[in-house]
């Protein structure tokens, strides 16, 4: 075949053309017929998840670079995701890109390469997950004594639930709440996953209890058969769990990924079901033992107790020398109570008597007649003294007015004379403010001289009652007396002779009219200036 490239030699030349898209066509039928499905181990160069879910990546060697892509649906169930630097196989078909005329390999299936790139890649997913701390043992749960509910994430057919189930029985039954998983291949990472976020996702309480525990259990197996809990992403959500959780998968010498990021790692299955619940039984002689213990702590101090208190009840005294003493002073005064209650009710009688005797009536009116005669004697001298004492002021202020007048200032030399001036004005100011304040004094002593008199009492509607010239306090009084003069506020009514017997009320006799003295300037200045009483 010659060239497709090459001119014609001459203008008559029959030699087919084709499009681009179908040497394209050609070269994809070609390359996938002669190849068909391969296996392709080296090393993965870039790598690009792109938004569509598609994974791009290169796989080469020391020599040549072939591109790989896995579809969205094929990217799920790769078992392991490359990542750069990574020694794999890929799986797949070998096709082409016709618009970018290169050649590429459609992966469904990717292994590492060896147990060593295993290892490798396992100790970097290590690196990376103890780097954010989910390895400290500073967010380790405490697994509960005594847990109600265990979840158990595990295959349902083999031999791992069966011995989880036995060993439970054995020690201490428990509520056991499996969910199947698959624990190999490519999906077991994912269920397990998803178990772990289900059991989180229940409610404390419900008609399905949430559990107390949760256990993650596997028979042992090749690294490639754990592989699957080697999984980084199922490793964050075992970290996550709320719930405490036992990792025990494998045997005692495998370690997986799942397993540092757990609350508690068992070396098996069966070492898991011991970790989660204690013995019964030894629960059971523990308790009898510290029942025990308590009732021969408890007698042995009742005893001790008693044998102290009948050591120390031998110090102490007899009760009944100590009470003896007591009741015989008892006794004693209870003699004298009689005697000492008569006496007393005679003194009481005899001073009830005297009091009686005072009490007469008779005695009674000399008593109130001589306290009356002394209330006005004291009236008497209370309206007398203030006219006396501003008499005696008023002559001491006009002494000191008469001693401080400018007159009365003599010097003879001008220092003297100027000294004398300030004297004089520094006085004149004391002087003014003391007479200021004397006058105030006078004044307030003035107004309650006026109102101490009964005067005052009078104007507020009252009246002062005198028979035969003297204060009638009692309707039997004046009945008595054989005049009456009613003094007001603004008068005097002379009622005039009674008529009647002590008994009737008083009245004016002869039809007499009642004559009125009316107070003024003149009465005024015919007053003795004693001052009434109110009684």
């Amino acid at each position: 075949m010659s060239d497709l490239f090459e001119e014609p030699a001459e203008a008559g030349n029959n030699t087919p053309e084709f499009s681009v898209s179908e040497i394209a066509g050609a070269v994809k039928k070609t390359i996938e017929g002669a190849f068909g499905r391969v296996r392709v181990r080296g090393e993965v160069g870039r790598v690009t998840l792109a938004r569509s879910g598609h994974l791009y990546f290169d796989i080469k060697d020391d020599r040549s670079v072939i591109a790989g892509v896995s579809w969205k649906g094929q990217v799920s169930k790769l078992a392991v995701v490359p990542e750069e630097g990574m020694e794999i196989i890929a799986s797949g078909k070998l096709t082409t890109f016709g618009s970018q005329s290169k050649y590429q390999l459609t992966v469904d299936a990717v292994e590492v390469a060896g147990e060593g790139a295993l290892m490798a890649l396992l100790e970097k997913r290590k690196k990376t997950l103890a780097a954010e701390g989910l390895f400290g043992p500073d967010r380790k749960k405490k697994i509960p004594f005594l847990p109600e509910v265990i979840g158990v994430i595990t295959s349902p057919t083999g031999a791992v639930i069966r011995d989880i189930l036995h060993r439970l029985a054995d020690r201490f039954p428990r509520k056991v709440l499996v969910w199947p998983v698959v624990v190999q291949g490519d999906a077991s990472a994912a269920q397990v996953a998803r178990a772990i976020e289900g059991f989180n996702a229940m409610t404390p309480g419900g008609a399905l209890p949430r559990p107390d525990l949760l256990i993650v259990a596997r028979g042992g197996g090749s690294i490639e058969d754990l592989w699957g809990f080697n999984d980084e992403t199922l490793a964050r959500v075992a970290a996550a769990s709320d719930i405490p959780l036992i990792s025990a998968v494998g045997h005692e010498t495998d370690t997986t990924l799942i397993d540092f990021v757990s609350d508690l790692r068992a070396p098996t299955p069966t070492a898991a079901a011991e970790h989660a619940v204690p013995v019964r039984a030894e629960l059971l002689a523990w308790v009898q033992d510290q029942d025990a213990r308590l009732t021969r702590a408890l007698t042995q101090g009742l005893s001790r107790r008693g044998e102290r208190l009948k050591d120390l009840s031998r110090a102490l005294p007899d009760a009944e020398n100590l009470v003896n003493t007591a009741q015989q002073r008892f006794d004693r005064w209870a003699e004298k109570l009689d005697p000492s209650l008569r006496q007393a009710v005679s003194e009481k009688r005899l001073q009830l008597e005297k009091t009686s005797g005072v009490l007469q009536p008779a005695a009674l009116r000399g008593q109130i007649k001589s306290q009356k005669q002394r209330l006005e004697a004291l009236s008497d001298r209370l309206s007398s003294a203030p006219d006396r004492g501003l008499g005696r002021k008023r002559q001491d202020f006009d002494g000191l007015s008469r001693r401080l007048r400018p007159t009365q200032v003599q010097t003879t030399q001008i220092n003297g004379r100027r000294m004398a001036q300030t004297l004089f004005q520094r006085l004149s100011v004391a002087a003014v403010g003391q007479e200021q304040r004397r006058m105030q004094r006078l004044e307030s002593l003035d107004r309650i001289r006026q109102t101490l008199g009964y005067k005052a009492t009078l104007a507020r509607g009252y009246a002062v009652v005198r028979g035969d010239g003297d204060l009638v306090t009692t309707q039997a009084d004046a009945s008595a007396a054989a005049t009456l003069m009613i003094e007001f506020a603004d008068g005097t009514l002379d009622v005039g002779e009674q008529s009647g017997s002590a008994g009737e009320p008083s009245r004016p006799t002869g039809g007499r009219k009642p004559k009125i003295i009316r107070s003024g300037v003149k009465d005024a200045a015919k007053d003795d200036g004693n001052q009434g009483s109110l009684f």
